[in-house]
């Protein structure tokens, strides 16, 4: 029985731009082993799997993988996803959409433009923060001075699902040079929870933006990543939980994949009160293809 696919390009605001994503919408009788060989041949960052046309405890099960292992969380996959179960199994407006993913139920809020989904935002879980590293230790990993890396905050593991190291950085011209050095990042991040490198700067190209961000994880076989919802997750409740904006809110725009020719804007909010904080990410998603694996 033929396997029906689409793809959509995640956090972007033109065709051929932001995350690519591929989501089979008919799921069911497949086996992990079968969604593993199937996410590897499409070779995307991440590709999803719809379990069921019909929900379950409120919400659809999704499963999301890498060309090498299955993920409890990704932020693309799951706007993405909400996207393709509303053009191609609601087929009509609905304000929210919940996903049911290893890491919990996940929802995600839609908004409209001439009745087609126009942002999504997913609510994701609250930042847990673990472990710091050092200047000198990150600078050469990253190719970088230690004066490139602003030493008022930092370099910290964060995680709202997947854990990030969060690195933030003076300027925009230090974030376009980075070169990462994989051995020296393997030594870095061995007894760390992430494995996976987030970084960031106050200086954008589009003076609409309010950061410049990029994403590394070589150790998972993704040398640079073009949008990365859970990381920029992360990211805004570092924001929210150091003050570096010096306001109780998190309201920010974050461009990230200029460097591989993959332009994506992803739009953060963070709220904190007391020890608890709140995180959104949102985006516009577009569709590109559609299709069938014979």
């Amino acid at each position: 029985m033929p396997l029906k696919f689409h793809i959509v390009d995640v956090f972007a605001e033109k065709k051929y731009a932001g995350n690519q994503l591929a989501v089979f919408t008919e799921a069911a009788s497949l086996s992990t082993e079968e969604m593993q060989q199937i996410a590897k041949e499409m070779n995307y960052s991440e590709t999803t799997f719809i379990g069921s046309s019909q929900e379950r405890d409120g919400g659809y099960d999704v499963r999301i993988f890498t060309p090498a292992k299955e993920l409890p969380f990704a932020g693309h996959p799951t706007l993405g996803t909400a996207f393709i179960l509303q053009y191609a199994i609601i087929q009509q407006s609905v304000e929210t959409i919940v996903l049911n993913l290893k890491v919990g139920q996940i929802p995600v809020a839609m908004t409209y433009r001439d009745r087609s989904p126009d942002i999504l935002t997913m609510k994701q879980n609250p930042p847990v923060f673990g472990d710091v590293v050092t200047a000198a230790a990150i600078a050469p990993v990253l190719n970088l001075d230690i004066t490139d890396i602003d030493s008022r905050f930092p370099i910290q593991e964060v995680s709202t699902g997947v854990p990030f190291l969060i690195v933030p950085l003076k300027t925009l011209a230090a974030l376009k040079r980075i070169k990462v050095n994989v051995d020296r990042l393997a030594e870095v991040v061995k007894s760390l929870q992430a494995k996976e490198v987030f970084v960031f700067c106050p200086e954008t190209r589009n003076p609409a933006n309010h950061f410049s961000a990029r994403m590394f994880a070589p150790l998972l076989g993704i040398a640079e990543d073009p949008a990365t919802g859970s990381a920029n997750g992360c990211f805004a409740g570092y924001l929210a939980q150091h003050n570096y904006l010096e306001f109780a809110s998190v309201d920010v725009r974050v461009e990230q994949g200029y460097e591989i020719g993959r332009p994506s804007l992803l739009l953060l909010k963070a709220q904190k009160q007391d020890d608890i904080i709140e995180v959104s990410v949102g985006g516009n998603v577009i569709l590109v293809a559609q299709g069938e694996f014979v």
